[in-house]
């Protein structure tokens, strides 16, 4: 189920790295963040609860799959996961590869920079997306086989 009212029903919402029958994984143009990723429920679900254990559990394994790929090809300090859906209220989790020079380390993406940006170290990461959404989309379709 889908609702025209809601940007990620209506709209991909980024750069699409991975396409599955009950997911999608998408790149989102996040400045600062290249490498920032959201996993999305393809229903129309605002909670992670609304979802029956097996799709609980397959959500949650496309989100390890996302994690573990950008910590081996971008090898980030620390990997932020967030499902907040305040905004867009359509079940979504974020996947955030962050480093200690990032432009709001130690908080959040959503909070105020702490320093300006790094245009040499972010060019560096954004060098790694093309093998992290690589990485991505051959777990993913290998997760998604064994559904």
């Amino acid at each position: 189920m889908t609702t025209t009212a809601c940007s990620l029903c209506a709209d991909i919402g980024g750069t699409l790295v991975f396409q599955g029958e009950k997911f999608r994984v998408i790149r989102p143009d996040e400045p600062g963040f290249p490498a920032f990723y959201r996993v999305v429920w393809t229903d129309h679900v605002a909670e992670f609860s609304d979802l029956g254990p097996d799709d609980r559990n397959l959500c949650m394994a496309a989100v390890i799959e996302v994690e573990l790929a950008l910590r081996e090809q971008v090898q980030p300090n620390k990997i932020n996961l967030a499902a907040l859906g305040n905004m867009v209220p359509h079940l979504h989790w974020h996947v955030i590869a962050r480093f200690d020079w990032d432009s709001h380390f130690p908080a959040p993406v959503w909070a105020a920079a702490v320093r300006p940006l790094n245009v040499s170290a972010l060019a560096g990461v954004a060098a790694r997306l093309a093998q992290a959404d690589f990485a991505i989309k051959s777990a993913l379709a290998k997760l998604c086989r064994g559904v």
